[in-house]
């Protein structure tokens, strides 16, 4: 099983975790990845657009003139497609884009997101996000001395005030509990920090 060291938001070592080699160690799936990131950014598409057809738009459904002898082409509606300002034909209307992906893909990705930052040493354990205040400015000394020039994930579980506070301001930062974890957030940050309560849930829950 692959061991990664746990460090302080000092940037110092004070000890070492064991992986899982089931969840940080499997072979990346791109197939799964790309499915997983489709589907998140499906879930998020809000489908309110809308167009108006032949019985929405206004206008009298009177029939202009004669069916035959006009010399006009013949027309039963001002509101026709073929007429400016009728009707659209075809055109998109509200509608729900999320769809269900298989809990076994989703969590497939996952792993494959995982192992990714592993293998490319783009991911951090740190034993404790402890923050003295909920101030932006500290927490920004603390990602400086990791990279501050990337983007940045953290994950932590639940309940530490000061982070959840303090990551809002930070542009290229975004906080996610272990809980909510997906390999969209993975994926769109280069580095990640997580917290070794974190990642011990995130082996708990994944282990197969």
């Amino acid at each position: 099983m692959p061991s990664m060291e746990v460090k302080n938001i000092e940037n110092q070592k004070v000890g070492e975790i064991t992986l899982s080699e089931e969840i940080f160690g499997v072979r990346v799936n791109q197939d799964l990845l790309y499915e997983a990131v489709r589907h998140f950014l499906a879930s998020l598409r809000s489908g309110t657009h809308s167009t108006k057809t032949r019985s929405d738009v206004a206008g009298s459904g009177r029939k202009l003139w004669k069916q035959k002898g006009a010399g006009r082409a013949r027309i039963g509606s001002v509101r026709s497609p073929l007429w400016r300002h009728g009707g659209t034909v075809f055109g998109p209307h509200p509608r729900a884009y999320a769809y269900r992906l298989p809990r076994k893909m989703l969590l497939g990705a996952l792993r494959s997101a995982l192992s990714a930052k592993v293998a490319d040493q783009d991911m951090t354990v740190i034993h404790e996000f402890s923050l003295g205040d909920h101030k932006s400015k500290s927490l920004r000394e603390v990602l400086d001395r990791f990279d501050g020039k990337s983007t940045v994930l953290l994950v932590d579980i639940p309940g530490n005030r000061n982070l959840e506070l303090s990551y809002r301001n930070l542009e290229g930062v975004e906080l996610v509990s272990g809980y909510d974890l997906h390999p969209y957030n993975l994926l769109r940050y280069k580095k990640l920090l997580i917290s070794r309560p974190a990642v011990e849930k995130l082996q708990e829950a994944l282990a197969s």
